[in-house]
């Protein structure tokens, strides 16, 4: 286990250990006021359980870096003890809790190669690229008047996870989604 040097180490991306717990920075402002120290403030998302923390880092705190080892490994099934993966070279079947994972669990395709994260040799939550296609399999048509400016629809997609979309994405449409906000990005031509 590393500890961060400074705290202009701690920036969105990096993992870090808080009362023994592996986080994820997913926000990072580094803060000066005049007459006092300055403050990194932060929202780390706790890599086992999924939850969002807010937290300030002063200097000379005492920041670790979480020792993470990352492994390909493709996506199996899910049922409801958990999501199962195939380690790409071991050929290991690896179990990780839904919770980790919360609405992102709907993003994944059978097959699909993943990243999963271990801590401490155990598996702990799924790294997923940072944008998926996937295909819509329920979309109503527009209706006609609807033309006012970001007017959104509802749609289905093949995995079941449901998303607002443009009125001109229709069934059958690939379309490209951001895997951290689950929301929708380009349609895929």
């Amino acid at each position: 286990m590393a500890i961060l040097p400074t705290l202009n180490s701690i920036r969105v991306g990096v993992t870090v250990l808080v009362q023994g717990e592996p986080y994820q920075v997913l926000w990072a402002n580094f803060v000066r006021m005049q007459q006092r120290k300055p403050v990194m403030q932060t929202k780390l998302r706790n890599l086992k359980n999924g939850k969002v923390l807010e937290m300030s880092f002063k200097p000379g705190d005492s920041v670790e870096e979480a020792d993470l080892q990352k492994r390909k490994s493709s996506y199996l099934y899910r049922d409801a003890n958990g999501i199962y993966f195939m380690d790409a070279e071991t050929y290991d079947s690896v179990q990780i809790d839904s919770a980790s994972l919360g609405d992102r669990m709907l993003l994944l395709q059978e097959g699909m190669l993943v990243d999963i994260l271990f801590f401490n040799d155990s598996p702990i939550s799924v790294s997923l690229p940072p944008k998926i296609d996937l295909k819509v399999t329920s979309a109503p048509p527009p209706i006609k008047g609807d033309s006012a400016s970001n007017v959104t629809k509802s749609i289905t997609l093949e995995t079941g996870l449901t998303l607002q979309v443009p009125l001109f994405i229709k069934e059958g449409d690939m379309i490209r989604i951001n895997t951290d906000s689950l929301e929708y990005v380009e349609r895929v031509t």
